[in-house]
């Protein structure tokens, strides 16, 4: 049970494993913000080119959907960044019940977006945990977890992509444990839960009176995709790439025609970059084209 691409190394090495696959499960197409196509998941394109069945409920809660789970006669569901939370009545419909790859290590970041408040927060480390799927959201039994360093240098794609192979080790070693009956869930220490919140519009917006080292944060934890934007002219400009810079000056103000902007104790250089309807450019080349000069502001 799986949506975006951070599931597809988890599908992939299932199919190449000795397990069988009875089902994927994935949301339900949608049409592309143009409306004249209709878009499957990441998941189910991939799944189709692997002569996997797809199941794509728009939702799981009417009755016909526990039948259809049940008989599928499966000994277990693995559920990756699927976007639904699955019924209480399912949880005991499988054997094995429901295992789940969540990109933290839990207790803390619990929630739909771990990996990008993990960027943000500046934490040093996070990584992957395997848990059994609860009635509560994430708060189940882990089995396996594994850590990976974080720094300024990573953005959200980048720390998903490792996340999301490391998952997928972790959840063939999880399989084989089950398998040999030696799996043994620890119960999470829940006085120690932080939540992330899903990302919105409203978390996308630059501010320039933070540090350089937290814009620098926000702009990775938001690449490639949503994005972080400023508003300059009636533009809504996104921010793809930043890095520190040694200028000072007023906050939230071009320091220079380079595109080096001030905020609370230094500045940042803004180094990938793209207006409403095109594409993204390189500084160099969107000045070519576009101009911010100096002690433009940038609110």
């Amino acid at each position: 049970m799986g949506t975006p691409d951070f599931a597809i190394p988890t599908l992939d090495i299932l199919l190449k494993s000795s397990h069988t696959i009875v089902k994927v499960y994935s949301q339900t197409p949608k049409q592309s913000k143009r409306g004249m196509l209709v878009e499957k998941t990441p998941i189910h394109v991939f799944a189709e080119k692997n002569n996997l069945q797809v199941h794509t409920p728009s939702s799981l809660k009417a009755k016909e959907e526990l039948e259809f789970l049940k008989n599928l006669r499966a000994d277990i569901a693995i559920v990756v960044a699927y976007g639904q939370i699955i019924p209480e009545n399912f949880l005991e419909a499988l054997p094995h019940g429901f295992i789940n790859i969540h990109g933290s290590i839990l207790p803390k970041w619990r929630g739909a977006a771990p990996i990008q408040r993990a960027i943000m927060n500046g934490d040093k480390e996070t990584g992957v945990s395997i848990m059994k799927i609860g009635k509560e959201l994430d708060s189940g039994p882990v089995l396996l977890t594994e850590k990976v360093t974080l720094d300024d240098t990573k953005d959200y794609g980048e720390v998903g992509s490792i996340l999301s192979k490391l998952g997928a080790d972790l959840i063939m070693k999880s399989l084989d444990m089950i398998e040999k009956n030696t799996d043994k869930f620890m119960e999470q220490d829940h006085s120690k839960a932080t939540y992330a919140k899903k990302i919105t519009k409203e978390d996308e917006l630059i501010h320039w009176n933070k540090k350089p080292s937290e814009i620098v944060r926000h702009v990775n934890a938001l690449s490639p995709a949503p994005g972080a934007f400023i508003n300059y002219k009636g533009e809504k400009i996104k921010i793809w790439k930043i890095k520190k810079h040694i200028l000072t000056g007023n906050i939230g103000q071009a320091l220079n025609d380079d595109l080096v902007i001030g905020c609370k104790e230094g500045s940042v250089e803004i180094l990938k970059i793209q207006r409403p309807g095109k594409k993204i450019q390189d500084k160099k080349d969107f000045l070519l084209g576009f101009k911010i000069p100096k002690s433009s502001k940038l609110f």
